[in-house]
């Protein structure tokens, strides 16, 4: 039988913990980060094939709300250029968002 070398096997540290919360946080992170993808795609689809016009709240919730969604899974997974550039898009939408709102 091939030995197997240690550096493959699984190791945790003793103050890894498995719980229930931890697989929650992750599990709702996750979520939220592809709720991000989607909403921010989705929204630039919308516009696109003129389904939806850029200059409307809905479309700037889309972006906002779905950028934060990528900035929370790309702190959490420590990957941090998706989470500069989108807390840019942020900053982009709640402006936008501030004028449609001052011009309504």
């Amino acid at each position: 039988m091939p030995k197997i070398s240690f550096w493959l096997t699984p190791r945790l540290s003793p103050t890894h913990k498995f719980s229930i919360k931890n697989m929650a946080k992750k599990q709702l992170i996750e979520i939220f980060g592809w709720y991000g993808t989607a909403a921010i795609v989705g929204s630039y689809a919308l516009v696109s094939w003129s389904l939806l016009n850029s200059n409307t709240i809905l479309y700037q919730l889309l972006n906002l709300t779905g950028a934060i969604g990528i900035i929370a899974i790309s702190f959490y997974k420590r990957n941090y250029q998706p989470a500069v550039l989108n807390i840019i898009w942020v900053a982009i939408a709640f402006f936008a968002l501030v004028r449609i709102f001052t011009n309504l």
